[in-house]
């Protein structure tokens, strides 16, 4: 085989995997039109937006709130030991503030959203699918996509940037218990340090954060639990891509947010 083969053969293999993701991100941003697209056209189901809310909103606050806790505290540690290093223990408060509200908290969620919502939504409607439910959904003239998908997407888009704001607040509360209890900060002024650094734009940025995150973890939950095969192994396939997924696609759009928002 010829060297100009070689490197043929090698450019392919890339370029296949390569084009196959692009394929996929432009299925995907298809599916989010038609989403939105129907989600100004009537009927709007009620009963299945409710339980979304309650699916991805009220039971999801347990697991964010135990993150949180824990992330804040451990922040704490690390911030303390570093700026030993340079006499900056000081600016615990306001890096675990910053680190918690602009960063960690949103991204947090985000990814245990993902981690339970996204393979929870993918494993139901894979069942369904693979059930023939969605078959039945069609015979009874009901769309599956405004049935499922819009109701889902829409609680995802508005429950999760109050999960990431209750879990900001958490997670600045574990770096405040560590901080007085256990590196003997006083409790006034590291409250009062925490209140000076913050400003609004942190705040607002993390519920963008949040709001893009839920879209994104309910979005690919319903997309590839429409598109999941037959049978058990196509139902754990569709949850096993869609966190792989939702998860890669959270890191990014987390990344391009906060490209456009904190940098000039």
């Amino acid at each position: 085989m010829t060297a100009g083969a070689l490197v043929t053969g090698l450019l392919a293999g890339i370029g296949r995997p390569v084009l196959a993701a692009l394929a996929g991100l432009g299925r995907i941003a298809l599916y989010a039109g038609q989403t939105l697209l129907h989600l100004l056209r009537p009927p709007f189901y009620l009963r299945e937006f409710l339980s979304a809310l309650l699916q991805v909103g009220w039971l999801s606050l347990p697991v964010v709130g135990l993150t949180a806790i824990f992330t804040g505290g451990a922040l704490a540690l690390q911030i303390y030991s570093g700026g030993q290093r340079f006499s900056a223990e000081a600016v615990v408060p306001q890096i675990v503030a910053i680190g918690m509200v602009r960063e960690l908290g949103p991204v947090l969620v985000g990814l245990m959203v993902a981690a339970r919502v996204t393979s929870s939504i993918a494993a139901e409607i894979a069942t369904m699918k693979v059930t023939e439910q969605i078959d039945a959904l069609v015979t009874l003239s009901t769309n599956p996509m405004k049935y499922l998908t819009v109701p889902r997407v829409l609680a995802g888009t508005l429950t999760v940037p109050l999960l990431v704001g209750v879990g900001d607040v958490i997670g600045v509360m574990g770096g405040f218990l560590v901080g007085t209890e256990q590196l003997g900060f006083n409790r006034a002024t590291y409250i009062q340090n925490t209140l000076d650094f913050l400003e609004a734009p942190d705040v607002i940025s993390s519920l963008i954060k949040g709001a893009v995150f839920g879209f994104i973890a309910t979005l690919i939950g319903c997309y590839y639990g429409m598109r999941s095969g037959r049978g058990a192994q196509g139902v754990g396939g569709a949850t096993k891509t869609a966190v792989a997924t939702a998860s890669i696609l959270i890191l990014a759009a987390n990344f391009l947010l906060t490209s456009v928002m904190f940098t000039s």
